[in-house]
């Protein structure tokens, strides 16, 4: 991939999704996507790129060429205290204002689910919460910008060892273990997978989410470190529209909102509260 090619394909994928690739990253791109070149039949990048950008569209191939690109690496229970603070803070403060009631389902967004361990983790610690306190119903919207993630997500099965960090009580629970050819792996419960509904959706696509319901919490974790600066703003700022007024935002331990967003309080670290 020559420099003239990579700041071709660079651009592309910024304009389609505000991944900002910086030129250490060349070798990688280029090593990812010579499986898309090899499976497409084609000698170079620059064929490819201008296949991309046919006057008649190739949306089919941005998505395989986003899906290529974007890293997705998550786990069970991936930043625990998180969830700590979800059971301990969070659910009792927003059950005490009244968002979660009998008459007010919590809405609960997981951006950039990758493979669905985050999504599951949420709809296990609700579901044995909203159990135990019988406080009302919750729905989870996952959604992810890769179509081949979101197609792994939706099956929740995974190896026994990636469930290692389920607590047991809740693997027990919520964990359905495999037998025969399906040994050695586990499934989701089918009333966990119920209360989650995947979709793909790109988060810079457009000037709004395109998302009518509001979120009384929002997990966007370890996404916006591949953004830049005024990416991240206009992310933040629609974030704030889609959260209900008290209403919690959960951020990656390496990402902050200090100088891009002055609208939330900082509650712990790396989780915000929308001002009332």
């Amino acid at each position: 991939m020559s420099d003239r090619e990579f700041k071709r394909l660079r651009d592309l994928i910024y304009d389609k999704c505000g991944i900002n690739l910086q030129p250490v990253k060349k070798t990688m791109l280029t090593m990812r996507l010579l499986k898309r070149l090899r499976a497409l039949g084609m000698a170079s990048f620059s064929e490819y790129f201008d296949y991309l950008c046919h006057a008649q569209g190739n949306w089919e191939e941005l998505v395989q060429m986003l899906d290529v690109v974007t890293t997705n690496k998550t786990e069970f229970f991936r930043e625990s205290i998180h969830f700590d603070f979800l059971l301990n803070e969070a659910l009792p403060t927003l059950v005490q204002a009244g968002k979660i009631g009998p008459k007010k389902r919590l809405e609960v967004w997981s951006a950039g689910c990758s493979t669905g361990q985050e999504p599951y983790t949420l709809a296990m610690v609700l579901s044995n919460y909203f159990e135990q306190h019988r406080v009302g119903t919750f729905s989870i919207l996952a959604t992810d910008i890769s179509t081949r993630v979101l197609a792994i997500a939706q099956k929740g099965i995974y190896p026994e060892r990636e469930a290692d960090p389920v607590p047991l009580s809740l693997k027990r629970k919520y964990l359905m273990r495999g037998k025969g050819v399906n040994t050695g792996y586990c499934r989701v419960a089918p009333e966990v997978r119920r209360s989650i509904r995947f979709q793909r959706h790109n988060l810079v696509d457009c000037r709004t989410f395109g998302i009518r319901t509001s979120m009384d919490i929002i997990f966007c974790r370890n996404v916006v470190i591949y953004f830049d600066r005024p990416t991240q703003i206009s992310l933040f700022d629609k974030f704030y529209g889609q959260l209900t007024p008290g209403g919690y935002l959960f951020v990656g331990h390496s990402e902050n909102l200090h100088g891009i967003n002055n609208r939330f309080v900082p509650v712990s670290p790396a989780v915000y509260r929308r001002l009332e």
